[in-house]
């Protein structure tokens, strides 16, 4: 039973230091005259556009941003993915 809390624990430090990664990780994307700041954690931080623009520009350059966002994550995640090999184990009881 102590080897599998020990196991629940190093796996929640290792989540937790995925998160901070990710927040810590910030893409900035222009597209036309909009420019989205995203973390790879899929945050927005910062959105900039004149007025006028069309809403349908902004809802593109926020999605493209949240592609590439999500690209950086799943790469991040699949060097995590070693670490989880220890789930299954916790699983089988």
């Amino acid at each position: 039973m102590l080897d599998r809390l020990k196991q629940i624990y190093e796996l929640k430090k290792q989540a937790d230091q995925m998160k901070r990664e990710l927040e810590a990780e910030v893409l900035e994307v222009d597209q036309g005259d909009v420019t989205v700041k995203v973390n790879a954690a899929q945050k927005v931080l910062n959105l900039s556009f004149p007025d006028g623009t069309s809403p349908d520009k902004i809802k593109d350059a926020v999605n493209k941003a949240m592609d590439e966002a999500q690209k950086i994550a799943a790469k991040k995640m699949q060097g995590m993915m070693g670490g989880l090999g220890g789930l299954q184990d916790l699983m089988k009881g």
